[in-house]
């Protein structure tokens, strides 16, 4: 048992006992109250007209004259009971009672509470009064002739209600430092590396707080392990992009020294190496900063549809060798809240995706719209390419991802990972879907400022 299970037995328990404790004072105290006045009144009742009448009938008229007599009584009625314990009028006394007034005769014969007559038969009756409580024998002690003293305290009650308490303490301690137990040990698990640690199997049907935070600890459990898979993905992805620009780079030194004739050459190919390594640590510095959430700020107001005519003109003069078509197609002029650095390059980079993957001589087409309630773009970018297996669709957007059916060595799968980080900066969404007419369609949504619509 842990530290806190004893801290939460401790107190629950100790905040039982207290109140136990002060229940059961309370009710003792009460009681020999009670038992105290009932003991003094017994002791020291006043001189009763009834209980003497009651007394010079009976010595006197006999049975019949104090059966008429006790007949005609109504409120603090007299008992009489003979020797055989037989109560004149056949009432019910309890035996605790007739014991206590035969004590009281014997302790002090000339008591004003209990009268002994012998009847003119020769029968002897021991006559008295009682209230109902004390008929009932509620509130009498019967252990004795001298225990007119209030009752001691109810021992055996309080200490079975206080194992009773002591129980349910430690259960309710234990049901609560039970799961608190569990996360320690799963938190010491991912520390110590074992990220598969889940505690939903083991918190059972709970449905309170410390369940909730169970469950908090198996998502974060699974994101910390898809971040550090990422990460270990990232570092494999970026070596292996690393490794091969490198090694024509040694290829290229090597054949200098061994054909020094083709300098000019090999000089051509380290100078394209470097240039290719360039720009992939660019682009990983790039998706490095926006992933980290450091772009600058993010305040510029951006005319949308400048920025996309720029871009589609720019894509025009890039496709003019390969004869492929860049069509614009919608006129727009919103503005945004952003970095116009950053959205000119998440565009070009989906555009120029859609012009590698187009055949020589196809068509990209670019439609831009606002939607009716005039809060949000789209830009939708179609291509003729072969499309994508519909369970890569939402793969293309993570780092140096690469297809089944890739055909394009020189990219490095940066491009459309860094257009999602910008889109989704900026508020937006970005996603994938294959043509009907075959080709892939990327289509773009982020809220704007509406200024007209053209």
């Amino acid at each position: 048992m842990g530290r806190l299970f004893w801290k939460f037995f401790f107190f629950i328990w100790l905040a039982q006992l207290t109140t136990i404790v002060a229940v059961g004072t309370v009710f003792w105290l009460d009681h020999r109250d009670q038992d105290r006045r009932l003991v003094r009144e017994m002791h020291n009742p006043p001189v009763s007209p009834a209980l003497e009448s009651a007394a010079a009938t009976l010595q006197f008229g006999g049975t019949h004259a104090l059966k008429s007599l006790l007949l005609s009584q109504t409120r603090m009625p007299v008992y009489a009971v003979d020797d055989d314990n037989r109560e004149l009028l056949g009432r019910d006394v309890a035996p605790v009672t007739l014991t206590r007034m035969r004590w009281m005769l014997i302790d002090d014969p000339a008591t004003s509470a209990v009268r002994k007559v012998e009847s003119p038969d020769g029968h002897t009756y021991i006559l008295f009064q009682l209230r109902p409580e004390i008929e009932l024998g509620d509130h009498i002690p019967s252990d004795g002739p001298h225990h007119g003293e209030p009752p001691g305290l109810p021992v055996v009650p309080l200490v079975a209600t206080l194992l009773a308490s002591l129980i349910f303490a430690a259960l309710l301690a234990r049901y609560v430092s039970k799961p608190i137990r569990h996360l320690r040990s799963a938190f010491e698990s991912v520390i110590g590396g074992n990220l598969a640690v889940r505690l939903d199997p083991v918190m059972g049907k709970r449905s309170d707080e410390l369940a909730d935070l169970g469950r908090n600890f198996d998502r974060m459990a699974t994101h910390l392990g898809t971040l550090i898979d990422g990460q270990r993905r990232l570092m494999h992805d970026v070596s292996h992009e690393l490794r091969s620009p490198l090694a024509r780079l040694h290829a290229a030194i090597g054949l200098v020294r061994q054909q020094p004739e083709r300098l000019e050459a090999s000089l051509e190919r380290i100078e394209r190496e470097s240039g290719r390594m360039d720009n992939l640590v660019g682009e990983l510095l790039t998706l490095s900063r926006l992933e980290a959430g450091v772009m600058g700020a993010m305040d510029e107001d951006v005319r949308v549809g400048e920025l996309i005519a720029d871009v589609v003109a720019d894509a025009r003069f890039e496709a003019e060798s390969s004869g492929h078509v860049v069509d614009l197609s919608g006129d727009v002029d919103v503005h945004v809240k952003g970095r116009a650095e950053l959205l000119h390059r998440a565009l070009e980079n989906v555009v120029r995706n859609a012009l590698r993957h187009t055949p020589r001589g196809g068509r990209v087409d670019v439609e831009v719209a606002l939607y009716a309630n005039g809060s949000n773009l789209r830009i939708t970018v179609l291509d003729q390419g072969l499309g994508v297996p519909e369970h890569e669709l939402d793969s293309i957007f993570e780092p140096f991802f690469r297809g089944e059916g890739a055909k394009y060595p020189d990219g490095h799968g940066l491009g459309l990972a860094i257009a999602r980080q910008v889109i989704e900066a900026h508020g937006g969404l970005i996603r994938a879907a294959n043509r009907l007419e075959g080709g892939l369609c990327v289509e773009i949504i982020f809220p704007v400022m509406p200024v007209a619509v053209g």
